[in-house]
């Protein structure tokens, strides 16, 4: 425990260490007379200090030992030993065990009754070691806590079976994961924790003759979380899924997809659930839309925060300030297509302008421009919506997605009327877009006189900064994956190698690789003269287009990703 002793002030220990003046500590103390606050919170506040300079000087005053928890990563057997709802719950860090001894990284020893009961509860000697407030948190949310709840699910499940009838909406957090004596709510509640923690977009839970499998899709790749559940299990696991959505439990022949939302903590999470039949039971996939995560994602967003290339960046912002026409943006699900548009909304919403929306569903919200959420079950279709839109006086309008005919018609009226129009369609690339707005019905010479552009896009994974390393290309190789050795002399090419910052992947974050056709009045000619496709790309090659393929090679060339990464996301044309 905590060994008494005369302490430092803490005052003093800032000024001994050159982390405050004088004056700044002056008026510190003179604001915690007034507010009462721990002088530490107050400087940190204010942005005096940093939080390792706290911690620092909060480990001298206590006599304790500071730990940089920087690249830590504590082993799985210390996990065996302590309850993972109690690292939550206490704020603590366990850095090793010394036999019946556990050496902990906390961050306010000021808090002794506090730590006297920890102790209490853990029933084992502890040794204190200060770390910051972040570090802490950060490790807490790694997932190493809940994916060790998941692992004592998975395990549980080997003994019991519970029917689950209980709905509306759950309020998840690690204690009450713990708490519940059901392993099939224990599973589905810590797997969307877990996957939260993990950065996932997408969770699956896929039915095979070993098992059910789940994984989480974390940027753009599939990744396993726990080995293979007994496959009697699927059953009730699918059915606690449709009871959260409100789909009929029943019916198990047609696909079903439905929403549900959770509150952790402050936090509300949307979530899309999609169940469709399969050889061995039923598969579902459930779309994590967490908007507070987008929302400070989105934060400040512009074009330039996309990983887009500088020269396409420019040539699209010409696009996007076009009085009216329609600027297209395509590719397949995940791709980035709604944050693409939503970063060139940000950047010419001047507040003079009316700007609405029509989503599926409404991402994350924009200050100043009205936003209206598809209701199909209502009779909101995306066609009945923008008839309204175009009611309420618009200058630029977003379609969400052009999924028919009937929307397709009225987004190409609206932009040969004055109007600005952002929209997505399903299509690989730029040229395949036309294709798609002519069976639809659309007539080629009113679709090319309203199109500004088209921009097929793709995200490609971002190498980790803190484990890349050096990698030698054979010529031969690189001339398999169209990439002219000369170009490759003398720059350094990195390949994936996997560390704790990354999670063993090898890549942290994704940027946009995009193919972006400026449609000039050669294109336009071409387009309705129903000219080939070589011919196009000939035209598009003249007027500045750069391909997916060339932008993902120049992505390696720059040293920001692999070439590994690029084969799997773009191919040699």
């Amino acid at each position: 425990m905590l060994k008494p002793f005369r302490r430092k002030k803490l005052g003093d220990i800032f000024l001994e260490k050159g982390e405050l003046t004088s004056d700044q500590l002056a008026y510190a103390l003179d604001r915690q007379q007034t507010t009462r606050e721990r002088l530490g919170a107050i400087c940190l506040a204010d942005g005096l200090i940093g939080e390792e300079a706290l911690a620092r000087a909060l480990a001298e005053q206590f006599g304790l030992e500071y730990v940089d928890l920087k690249g830590f990563r504590p082993e799985e057997s210390i996990f065996e030993a302590i309850q993972p709802e109690m690292m939550f719950r206490y704020h603590f860090i366990p850095l090793e065990l010394q036999g019946e001894l556990l050496v902990a990284a906390i961050s306010d020893p000021t808090a002794v009754l506090k730590l006297d009961e920890m102790s209490l509860i853990l029933e084992r000697p502890l040794l204190f070691k200060v770390a910051s407030e972040s570090e802490i948190a950060f490790h807490l949310k790694r997932g190493e806590g809940t994916s060790r709840v998941l692992k004592e699910v998975s395990e549980d499940f080997m003994l019991q079976l519970v029917t689950e009838t209980e709905k509306g909406e759950e309020i998840l957090s690690v204690e009450n994961v713990s708490a519940d004596t059901s392993p099939i709510i224990k599973l589905v509640n810590s797997t969307i924790l877990d996957a939260l923690t993990r950065r996932a977009s997408d969770i699956h839970i896929e039915t095979a003759q070993e098992g059910v499998i789940i994984k989480y899709r974390i940027d753009g790749v599939l990744y396993k979380a726990t080995e293979p559940i007994d496959g009697h299990f699927q059953g009730p696991l699918i059915s606690r899924l449709k009871v959260m959505s409100e789909l009929d439990i029943s019916e198990r022949r047609v696909p079903q997809d439905g929403r549900f939302k959770v509150r952790i903590g402050s936090k509300s999470i949307d979530f899309r659930v999609s169940i469709m039949p399969s050889a061995f039971g039923e598969d579902a996939v459930i779309r994590i839309l967490d908007k507070e995560s987008i929302a400070s994602d989105l934060r400040g967003l512009t074009l330039d925060t996309l990983g887009m290339a500088p020269h396409e960046i420019k040539r699209f912002r010409k696009m996007i300030k076009e009085p009216y026409g329609m600027v297209l943006v395509t590719g397949p699900t995940g791709s980035g297509k709604t944050t693409a548009l939503y970063g060139a909304l940000t950047e010419i919403h001047s507040g003079e302008e009316k700007i609405i929306t029509i989503e599926d569903p409404v991402e994350y919200v924009l200050n100043g421009i009205t936003q209206i959420p598809v209701n199909e079950k209502k009779g909101l279709t995306f066609a009945r919506g923008l008839r309204s839109i175009l009611r309420h006086d618009p200058d630029k309008i977003m379609v969400g997605e052009i999924r028919d005919s009937e929307t397709a018609q009225i987004a190409v009226q609206s932009a040969l009327t004055g109007h600005l129009v952002f929209t997505t369609v399903h299509a690989n690339n730029v040229f395949d877009v036309i294709g798609r707005f002519t069976h639809m019905g659309i007539d080629p010479y009113n679709f090319v006189a309203c199109l500004n552009c088209v921009m097929a896009q793709r995200l490609v994974r971002k190498i980790c900064p803190a484990c890349k390393r050096p990698v030698t290309i054979s010529d031969e190789d690189l001339r398999e994956s169209a990439i002219d050795p000369e170009r490759a002399r003398g720059l350094t090419l990195y390949e994936a190698r996997g560390c704790d910052e990354c999670n063993g992947t090898g890549y942290r974050g994704r940027a946009a690789i995009v193919e972006l056709l400026d449609l000039n009045d050669e294109i336009r000619e071409l387009i309705i003269a129903k000219s080939p496709i070589a011919a196009l790309k000939k035209a598009a090659r003249a007027a500045g287009t750069m391909f997916l393929r060339e932008s993902a090679v120049a992505k390696v060339l720059a040293g920001e990703t692999t070439l590994k990464e690029i084969n799997r996301v773009t191919f040699v044309e």
